[in-house]
């Protein structure tokens, strides 16, 4: 039906109150909202501990959004229970975070730019997550998956927590950052040249002014500069372009710490971590808008060369958008590679 849906597991809804994201640099709230899914029979077998999954989300997207309805498709909640109470799936603990920002997210990095929501995930709702279900709380049962944004952020989480996380699914996550991110910086220089004179202090006034994104340049201008405040942040906070907003030319040492962040450029500093994983399960369409096709591809080639070939890794008939009946099949991929051994 396309109005409600009755849960055959539960879906409970906390708030939790972040001492890591207090006094973040843009005032944003500490208190954020956690959903928490438990499958059926979670409460008729008090002895059964399950596997975790925390899902992330991509570009401006936060909580509240897992609710939106379109036509003819569930909302990902939904099919998640679904694939759980057809069994199709071993049970699991799913996750939902939030890391909405000013900017429209946070990339799921610790930057001065934004605040420390990569530790936040890590270090506040993965506990508080443990302390309250019956979790398996080794790393070999917990997992992360997210779609572009948050496809970034389960590449790179189990990179960095290799001790918390020991499986990732990516749809369409951000990777080889010359294919996916320098059209951006050229699209969002002649927005700026056209409209605001080469200031973003001018586009955020005239965005903050009137309904969000009733421009066609909003998006990319939105989205390059919340990536410059996770990746290229001075340490006070100051955003540091990895472009010139006039001539749009490069700007090295910007760009390199944006480079530095790319999932396929990290995988042979992170090699061991990797190699450690139960679980990699890579998704896109084949006409990717953000060529995120190519960077999976990339980040199989990398992860080849380091050893690690037992990797789900398919390109689909389609685009970056509406892809969210994918993502029951990277949950049930990361649920049969997480659960105990049988």
């Amino acid at each position: 039906m396309p109005w409600s849906h009755e849960f055959a597991g539960r879906l409970d809804e906390h708030t939790i109150d972040s001492a890591l994201l207090r006094d973040n640099p843009l005032g944003d709230p500490a208190q954020r909202p956690l959903w928490v899914y438990v499958p059926p029979g979670y409460d008729e077998e008090p002895r059964r501990r399950y596997p975790s999954v925390y899902v992330i989300q991509g570009y401006t997207g936060h909580l509240a959004m897992w609710r939106n309805r379109s036509a003819y498709r569930q909302p990902f909640p939904e099919t998640a229970d679904a694939l759980f109470a057809s069994g199709d799936a071993p049970p699991c603990v799913v996750v939902y975070v939030d890391a909405w920002t000013a900017y429209g997210g946070s990339q799921f990095v610790d930057s001065p730019g934004t605040g420390k929501y990569h530790s936040y995930l890590c270090d506040e709702v993965v506990p508080f997550v443990d302390a309250r279900y019956r979790t398996l709380d080794a790393a070999a049962h917990r997992g992360v998956s997210g779609k572009s944004s948050g496809g970034f952020g389960a590449l790179i989480t189990p990179m960095l927590r290799p001790d918390l996380f020991g499986g990732l699914a990516s749809h369409a996550g951000d990777s080889l950052y010359e294919y996916a991110y320098l059209h951006e910086f050229a699209l969002a220089t002649r927005a700026l040249r056209d409209h605001y004179e080469g200031s973003y202090e001018k586009f955020w006034a005239d965005f903050r002014s009137r309904p969000a994104f009733t421009k066609e340049h909003d998006g990319t201008l939105v989205m390059v500069y919340g990536c410059a405040a996770a990746f290229s942040a001075d340490a006070d906070g100051t955003v540091r372009l990895p472009f010139d907003p006039v001539t749009g030319q490069l700007v090295p040492q910007a760009w390199q710490r944006w480079l530095d962040w790319d999932p396929v450029r990290m995988i042979p500093k992170y090699a061991d971590a990797l190699r450690g994983l139960k679980a990699i399960y890579l998704d896109a369409g084949k006409r990717d808008e953000w060529f995120l096709d190519l960077g999976h591809g990339a980040v199989r080639a990398e992860l080849a060369k380091i050893g690690v070939t037992d990797v789900h890794h398919e390109l689909f008939e389609g685009t970056h958008m509406a892809i969210d009946y994918r993502y029951p099949i990277g949950l049930r991929y990361l649920a049969e590679r997480l659960a105990p051994a049988s």
